[in-house]
């Protein structure tokens, strides 16, 4: 199994590159300011030429508006767009109807009845990402990036395709894909040297265990 590798919160062409060589799937750029990995349009684009066809382009938005989702599609042309608000399967209609590219949707677990909130989303995602539930004080506003986990036990046995957040760093992360099985991981403050900023040597250490984690 090729478990994939995604690296959110790219703010510059150095660590992207870096991101690429490691030779991680997809990287993310964050479009929400309260978060120290927003970009604004112009780096966000501009980094977005530099990827395209080396690696796939993931566009992080929350509860974002028409005009923003707008300029994202014309301007970045993400390969995916992933969800972290309280986005509704409704919205995300008329969200795909702005940007011709597939819905990732961000849910925060911390119990097996936070899973059930998936299922109204099945046909309106390319697949799940499945997060820690952090509450609002301790997450400081933010919705992802906080460097907590949540009991991946909850995740075994789960039908199809999705994408493991939540605390994930070098040292963990083949223990994570071991216990949920999960095809895709997904990381940002757990390859930071600080918040942030992203280091080098634990955005390659962090592939690497992943390639040697999968089957």
């Amino acid at each position: 199994m090729n478990v994939k590798v995604k690296i959110c919160g790219i703010r510059d062409e150095d660590t992207l590159e870096t991101v690429i060589d490691a030779g991680a799937d997809f990287f993310g750029l964050v479009f929400f300011p309260p978060s120290p990995r927003h970009v604004d349009m112009e780096t966000a684009a501009r980094l977005a030429a530099q990827a395209r066809g080396r690696i796939s382009i993931v566009a992080l938005t929350v509860d974002a508006d028409d005009a923003l989702l707008q300029e994202i599609a014309q301007r970045v042309r993400p390969d995916f767009l992933q969800l972290h608000g309280a986005e509704t399967p409704e919205r995300a209609g008329h969200i795909s109807e702005i940007l011709e590219a597939p819905l990732i949707k961000a849910f925060r677990i911390r119990s097996m009845q936070d899973l059930e909130a998936v299922r109204p989303w099945r046909g309106h995602m390319a697949f799940p990402l499945f997060d820690a539930w952090v509450d609002e004080a301790r997450a400081q506003g933010l919705p992802g990036g906080t460097g907590h986990a949540f009991d991946w036990s909850l995740l075994e046995g789960w039908d199809g395709d999705f994408m493991l957040a939540g605390g994930l760093t070098p040292e963990n992360v083949g223990e994570a894909i071991r216990t949920t099985g999960a095809s895709m991981v997904d990381v940002s403050s757990g390859v930071e040297k600080v918040r942030g900023v992203k280091d080098p040597d634990r955005i390659r250490a962090f592939v690497k265990a992943v390639r040697a984690a999968a089957p």
